[in-house]
């Protein structure tokens, strides 16, 4: 076995997956196969977590009881509700809430004694979770806003009954086709951290909860779930300064400044769910009338393309550079973007624990030890 060491493990094949292909050259994306303009384009959310979970694409019967039995699970009991409400009135962050929320749901687990091996019951849960985190997004975020909690529907898409909760309102066609589209672009991809926390809970054979509750708490960290929240907040910076897009990001990049949703560990081109993002900005955009995001996104990627030659230097916009600005229009708050990140990253999670559990080996890296070996202990009345 090879000394070399590899801190942070990047570019080290710790395991095989059948999900999610990534080939930072060419700006693929690929599950079971399929392409990711494919599958963003000619499916539902629903088709993508059927595929994910089962390996193939459903059929229109199979697919209709998947769809029923996930929206049959949308409803949480009132004590994960009374959680969140105790959460609202502490103002607590969003990703927290959502992962206190979570964690709450295997109270009323109706397998929760079930054997750790039992994959159909591991699929269960796994789907359960991913039914309801929905219910604990919308409703934590009605909470703190002084409204009452409202049921999920089961007449509605999973992204458009996420729409409906945090609105009220039934969302256009657009919006829901928008924000389904979004949820299949953030599914999976590959073993990042997230991913790879909840594959090392899931080895020692911990329940689908404990696992993805770390996940959560993985894509929390600003180093991996949180650029599209700080992509708007940067357009909402220039928004508010009333210059010209092209003479503010001229200045940005002169002061030295790097802007967030530029450049990726895997991809050296442009992300290719950025370029789908980016044709929905488009649609919302001739839907409402607004230019001025899609504005301010173009006039900055074309300057940062075409004047700076950064997709040259292998850093070009991923997918956070759009999704922004496509969430802002969607009405979703700006401190939901990461929680929303997970609602849709939930379905690799369990995609990944119920692949790697097939053959469970427990993850147990080694660390190369670097302090003394030689001390000895002085009586502690003589140090």
């Amino acid at each position: 076995m090879s000394d070399e060491l590899k801190k942070g493990l990047r570019g080290v094949p710790v395991g095989e997956s059948s999900m999610s292909y990534i080939d930072g050259d060419a700006g693929r994306l690929i599950y079971n196969g399929y392409d990711i303009a494919d599958l963003a384009k000619n499916a539902s959310f629903e088709e993508v977590l059927y595929l994910l979970w089962e390996g193939q694409l459903p059929t229109q019967e199979e697919l209709d009881a998947f769809a029923d039995s996930m929206a049959s699970e949308r409803a949480v009991e009132e004590e994960t509700l009374e959680t969140l409400r105790i959460l609202a009135e502490e103002d607590e962050n969003a990703m927290a809430a959502l992962r206190s929320g979570v964690s709450t749901l295997s109270a009323s687990e109706p397998e929760v004694d079930a054997d750790p091996e039992d994959r159909g019951a591991a699929r269960r849960k796994g789907r359960r979770i991913t039914a309801k985190i929905p219910t604990i997004l919308a409703n934590y975020d009605r909470f703190r806003r002084g409204e009452e909690a409202i049921e999920p529907r089961e007449n509605l898409s999973h992204a458009g009954n996420f729409l409906y909760m945090l609105t009220g309102e039934e969302p256009g066609d657009v919006a829901e086709e928008t924000f389904d589209m979004a949820l299949i672009l953030h599914a999976d991809h590959g073993f990042n951290a997230s991913t790879f926390t909840t594959l090392v809970v899931s080895s020692t054979l911990a329940d689908m909860y404990s696992a993805v509750t770390a996940g959560i708490g993985a894509l929390s960290g600003p180093l991996h779930g949180g650029a599209n929240q700080d992509v708007i907040e940067v357009l909402l910076e220039l928004d508010e300064s009333e210059m010209d897009p092209l003479e503010w990001v001229k200045a940005k990049t002169e002061a030295g400044e790097r802007l967030p949703g530029w450049g990726h560990g895997v991809y050296n081109t442009k992300d290719p769910r950025a370029n789908i993002l980016q044709e929905k900005l488009e649609d919302l955009t001739a839907e409402d009338g607004e230019t001025k995001w899609l504005d301010y996104t173009t006039t900055i990627e074309k300057y940062l393309t075409e004047e700076k030659g950064l997709p040259e230097k292998g850093i070009a916009p991923n997918v956070d550079f759009y999704s922004g600005s496509v969430y802002y229009k969607l009405g979703i708050p700006v401190d939901m973007y990461t929680p929303i990140f997970a609602m849709s990253r939930v379905s690799g999670w369990v995609g990944h624990i119920l692949e790697y559990t097939e053959d469970n080996k427990l993850i147990r890296p080694r660390g190369r030890y670097i302090g003394p070996k030689d001390q000895k202990v002085t009586p502690i009345d003589q140090r």
